[in-house]
């Protein structure tokens, strides 16, 4: 029986805060997992490494060093997923080699994860506020076609007039 499962995620930049922030976030996205996993007395740990390459090092890495937890890497796919096998994907764009273990074991999140807000005016607006501009958000329900490096010029137009400013991909991102 697993007794901890150990999260890798990419991305929360390089300081402690905006990790912990992340951390956080991502604790409460999961909270109902969370909660099952607990009453069975599995440890949960999630661990923010800041770039995606680390992310994939650190997981390789605990395989070798906690072989009896169930580790997980979880990263954005950066791109538009071919085909339903995450490994393959990853070989292909990244070049990283499998690792020798089960798709299971890795996930892929959006492209990027301003997708996510895009994909969530009525949060982005509530977040913003005044001088929001939904107009410039693109009416598309399928939010992973639209292209990973637009993304983020969507939200700056679309942000910057707000009391909270310009879309901060660390700053905003754990709060939205």
């Amino acid at each position: 029986m697993v007794k901890e499962i150990r999260i890798y995620i990419e991305d929360g930049g390089n300081s402690k805060n905006t990790k912990a922030r992340l951390r956080s976030s991502f604790n409460q996205c999961f909270r109902d997992l969370v909660k099952k996993v607990r009453v069975r007395r599995i440890k949960w740990n999630i661990i923010i490494c800041g770039s995606r390459n680390n992310a994939y090092e650190c997981f390789t890495k605990a395989l070798v060093d906690h072989p009896n937890c169930c580790n997980i890497l979880l990263v954005d796919s950066e791109a538009p997923v071919t085909n339903n096998n995450p490994w393959q994907h990853l070989r292909n764009r990244d070049h990283w080699n499998d690792a020798q273990v089960s798709d299971r074991y890795c996930h892929l999140m959006v492209q990027a994860m301003d997708a996510w807000f895009i994909a969530d005016i009525d949060a982005l607006i509530k977040f913003y506020g005044n001088g929001f501009r939904k107009n410039l958000i693109p009416e598309n329900s399928n939010v992973e076609i639209i292209a990973k490096d637009r993304l983020q010029t969507i939200l700056n137009e679309a942000t910057r007039h707000t009391q909270k400013g310009k879309y901060q991909k660390i700053a905003h991102g754990c709060q939205l």
